[in-house]
């Protein structure tokens, strides 16, 4: 893609949506970053928004169109689907074959990109990108956000020796073998091709030299812009007290009830208070827990709107990331947004899993646990509560500084020289 005069970018991610709506915005904030260097995005996701748990076709459409800030985005028919069974595999499917539709139709109109990004997690993203740019004979970037079906042999749900392991497997080995470009989001990601001897220094088809690092990240100038402007009026955040604040989704991978007996380690430190924000299908059942054992220092807030939380973030004493060792490899490194929104708050950060290519411990801007015990997250915030007051300002001030290498702007310099490498 050397030809500067038209440069259009077609990003197959289903889950997309600007930030208007509940979804990721990582292929908005690249567009929108891509607009100034020339390039066109159209963004093709699902209709149906699984996290808001909507569907925005209801008739025969087969897909809609939206624009935001001349950012392009096509939400193609898919089934509605909020839950893990049969109907989400149904919803991926529907994706997968009606944005083929869509995109044949669009080539018949004489509409084609010069190029197309296909995201996961599921890998039907990727493979409906290949198949769509050997169509249209256009490169094809494939970007890897987890490994599936890693993920579910990790979590026990499926045998990797089983036979719709091993089909799937080999799938995902098709997949990277044909894809023109590799992003992968966390640092380590590599290794899961070497450590399965797919790189062709071991004797595999994929080349390493057309794999990237490129991380989730951060807007710093919508983000600060939100923390003056998009406050909220809670008395909870004000005060001295020491405020340990949780943003995230409530459910078994996050292990919130790791905080909680955390807490109950703290329940005589006075100026020690736990604020829990988020939603899930935990959150009846640990805010029973919480009335019934008498944790009077954890607060539940429940969910907050996007834009309101840069102002949270930033009036907590520390943020934790809470997670469970033993249902993620955390070996390859972390591409969690809520870390870099962390960053970007200033303030410490509380890790519960100690993770490979650790970015806590490369801006040295909080500290990590090496096992996911609570009395080791009760001893590691009561050890930031005693911190000598420079260095606790020192470890926010890290973060703040290291996140700048995570700034969108910074990001999307990364995938043009991926794009123009093609």
């Amino acid at each position: 893609m050397t030809d500067h005069t038209d440069k259009k970018i077609w990003i197959l991610h289903h889950t997309a949506t600007p930030p208007s709506l509940n979804g990721f915005t990582r292929p908005y904030d690249f567009a929108l970053n891509l607009q100034p260097l020339g390039y066109e995005v159209e963004v093709f996701a699902a209709s149906h928004l699984h996290y808001a748990n909507y569907n925005l076709i209801d008739d025969r459409r087969l897909f809609l169109t939206k624009k935001e800030k001349g950012v392009g985005f096509t939400f193609v028919k898919t089934l509605s689907s909020s839950d893990n069974g049969i109907k989400r595999i149904m919803n991926m499917l529907d994706y997968y074959r009606n944005v083929l539709k869509v995109i044949k139709r669009m080539s018949k109109q004489g509409n084609k990109p010069n190029l197309i990004i296909a995201s996961s997690p599921h890998p039907l993203a990727m493979l409906a990108g290949i198949k769509a740019s050997k169509k249209l004979k256009v490169p094809c970037i494939c970007e890897v956000r987890d490994f599936w079906p890693e993920v579910f042999f990790i979590g026990g749900r499926l045998k990797e020796k089983s036979l719709i392991g091993r089909l799937l497997v080999k799938g995902e080995y098709w997949i990277y073998k044909h894809a023109d470009a590799m992003i992968f989001l966390k640092e380590g990601d590599y290794t899961y091709l070497t450590d399965k001897k797919w790189d062709i220094e071991q004797g595999g088809q994929v080349d390493l030299k057309k794999c990237h690092y490129i991380n989730n990240g951060v807007d710093l100038k919508a983000f600060d812009r939100r923390m003056k402007e998009d406050i909220i009026d809670d008395p909870d955040l004000e005060g001295d007290h020491f405020k340990v604040i949780y943003a995230g989704a409530i459910r078994p991978v996050n292990n919130v009830d790791n905080i909680l007996d955390a807490a109950e380690h703290l329940l005589d430190h006075k100026a020690i208070r736990f604020y829990i924000y988020g939603d899930g299908n935990q959150l009846d059942r640990l805010k029973k827990r919480a009335v019934d054992e008498g944790l009077t220092n954890v607060v539940f807030k429940g969910y907050i709107e996007k834009q309101y939380i840069p102002y949270v973030l930033s009036k907590a004493s520390v943020n934790i990331l809470n997670y469970s060792q033993s249902m993620y490899n955390w070996s390859r490194g972390n591409s969690s947004n809520k870390l870099f929104e962390y960053m970007a708050s200033g303030k410490p950060i509380i890790s519960t899993v100690k993770m490979g290519y650790s970015l806590i411990d490369r801006y040295d801007c909080g500290l990590s646990l090496d096992e996911d015990r609570p009395e080791n997250l009760a001893k590691a915030v009561l050890q930031l509560y005693e911190l000598p007051k420079e260095a606790y300002d020192q470890m926010g001030h890290n973060g703040r500084m290291g996140v700048r290498d995570f700034d969108y702007k910074a990001l999307t310099n990364k995938l043009v020289s991926v794009i123009e490498s093609l």
